[in-house]
């Protein structure tokens, strides 16, 4: 079929690959903008002198967390500022315990939880491009519908957060098909890392927006303003991106030959979905299971930063609402920057044969957990120093980003034939501690919002570090799995029984 002198003329200047690429960074970052506006909003949202008189005086609750902690003295840091933030400070209008705020930001994980294995089916067999639309435009409802919800109940908050639990839960599947079907193999990985970046630059752009719009407009204005321009990438995504090369008009003949045969000549063989897991190898595997354990733990101390960091700055550190936007924002902008020149260079080791795919895998796990948990350690014992919390906060955020060329590249390493079935077990076990960190920090903060509070909850995510440290090291492998191969000879004849298939690498 002939390509229209249109679709010609876009394709030449910008390729449709890149596009796609392009509109996907996007769409990732806006979902994981909205996903974390709240966290910088709920700052601006809550009446604090209010749930004080609720609370009344202390509980034996902060009595118990300073005895348990190293540090006999719990030093309260003065506000930025001195007095000026007192009177300064956001009164919002909820009177929300710390349970409930705990509550409010886990249940996005209930429906994230329930929605991966089922969003990468449908991507698989119905169409990716739509899934991903779907997974941005219910984050779009719900974030506009926030405002109103809030006044209503703090229920109907955690319906919405629920629902764009459910179309974020959707995101890493859709986007994996699509780029299954569009990345040339030597362009998989640029790709792939500027779809992925978008999680990055969404996290911080929404954080530093959230923070000035609370502080100066009012914190509804954060998800009307948010939500509103999402809508313009809804517009484009439908009429710039195809499922495939063949559906796209709006693409060079040239790129659509370039593609289709640089992935062999099909972008929809469906032969791979037919393979059956192996699920009873793939459970016995100790390189799987270090993966399984390193995914779980690695979360947990990354919803810990990316959910709870705000709430440190502001209950402990007593940063206003513009410096703990910025501070908690830029971190992750680094960590972007670091992932992607580790990810350079430990391939270019692997290239000249100087390190293994294995200790490739490694290494960067290890920076992903061995130097947070060093970050946090400080942190128990920093006190009220913000220049060095700031800094001790920045380095262990930034350095999370190696587990992206560690153990979340590791499943394609062990068994390509099930690399979307692995990731979808792993990051489904791994969407746990996003439930369970917000509830958690809520309890131990509960009427007791001090250092040593906060104390606890560093030790516990230290310890789960050291647990990730210890099983990846012993455990984790980047050699290809004997399990892998088991079902390709008897479902590979099967299949296609009529084609001349004699090409074998």
């Amino acid at each position: 079929m002939d390509v229209p002198a249109k679709g010609n003329v876009l394709g030449r200047v910008v390729p449709a690959r890149y596009v796609l690429a392009v509109l996907g960074s996007i769409g990732m970052a806006i979902v994981y903008g909205l996903k974390v506006n709240l966290s910088v909003a709920l700052v601006g949202m809550l009446n604090k002198t209010a749930i004080k008189i609720a609370l009344g005086n202390k509980s034996h609750d902060e009595t118990l967390f300073k005895n348990l902690s190293v540090i006999p003295d719990d030093e309260e840091c003065q506000p930025t500022g001195g007095s000026n933030r007192n009177a300064t400070e956001l009164v919002g209008p909820f009177v929300w315990s710390s349970e409930v705020q705990g509550i409010v930001l886990s249940c996005y994980f209930w429906g994230y939880f329930v929605s991966q294995i089922p969003g990468a089916r449908v991507a698989e067999l119905f169409s990716a491009k739509w899934v991903m639309f779907f997974s941005v435009a219910i984050n779009v409802v719900c974030t506009l519908l926030t405002p109103v919800m809030a006044e209503a109940h703090y229920i109907a908050v955690v319906i919405m957060r629920v629902g764009e639990g459910i179309g974020g839960g959707v995101t890493f599947p859709a986007m994996h098909v699509l780029l299954s079907k569009w990345a040339p193999p030597a362009e998989r990985s640029v790709m792939a890392a500027l779809v992925y970046a978008g999680t990055s630059l969404g996290t911080v752009i929404s954080m530093l927006m959230a923070g000035v719009l609370t502080a100066n407009v009012g914190w509804e204005s954060v998800f009307y303003v948010m939500g509103g321009l999402s809508c313009v990438w809804c517009v484009l995504w439908v009429i710039l991106v195809q499922d495939s090369p063949q559906q796209q008009p709006l693409i060079s003949a040239e790129e659509r030959s370039m593609i289709v045969s640089s992935l062999g000549g099909k972008t929809n063989d469906k032969s791979h979905k037919k393979l059956p897991v192996p699920w009873s190898k793939v459970l016995k595997s100790p390189p799987f299971l270090a993966i399984l354990v390193s995914h779980a733990c690695s979360n947990w101390g990354w919803y810990m930063l990316l959910i709870e960091t705000p709430f440190y700055m502001d209950q402990v550190l007593k940063f206003d609402m513009t410096e703990n936007a910025v501070i908690t924002a830029l971190p992750f902008l680094s960590l972007w920057i670091f992932s992607i020149a580790l990810s350079r260079t430990l391939d270019w080791l692997r290239s000249k044969n100087i390190i293994t795919t294995t200790t490739a895998r490694k290494i960067g796990t290890l920076f992903a957990s061995l130097v947070p948990a060093a970050c946090l350690l400080g942190l128990c014992y920093i006190g009220c120093n913000r220049a060095g919390a700031v800094v001790l906060m920045a380095v262990g955020i930034t350095s999370i980003g190696g587990m992206f060329c560690g153990f979340l590249s590791n499943h394609i390493d062990i068994a390509p034939n099930f690399a979307g079935t692995l990731m979808a077990m792993t990051n489904t076990v791994a969407t746990i501690p996003g439930i369970v960190v917000p509830i958690f920090v809520g309890i131990l903060t509960h009427g007791n919002q001090t250092i040593s509070a906060w104390r606890v909850i560093f030790f516990v995510t230290i310890g789960l570090y050291i647990i990730e440290i210890i099983a990846y090291t012993l455990f984790g492998s980047g050699e290809e799995q004997s399990w892998n191969k088991v079902t390709e000879n008897k479902e590979d004849f099967e299949v296609k029984p009529l084609k001349n298939e004699k090409t074998h690498v």
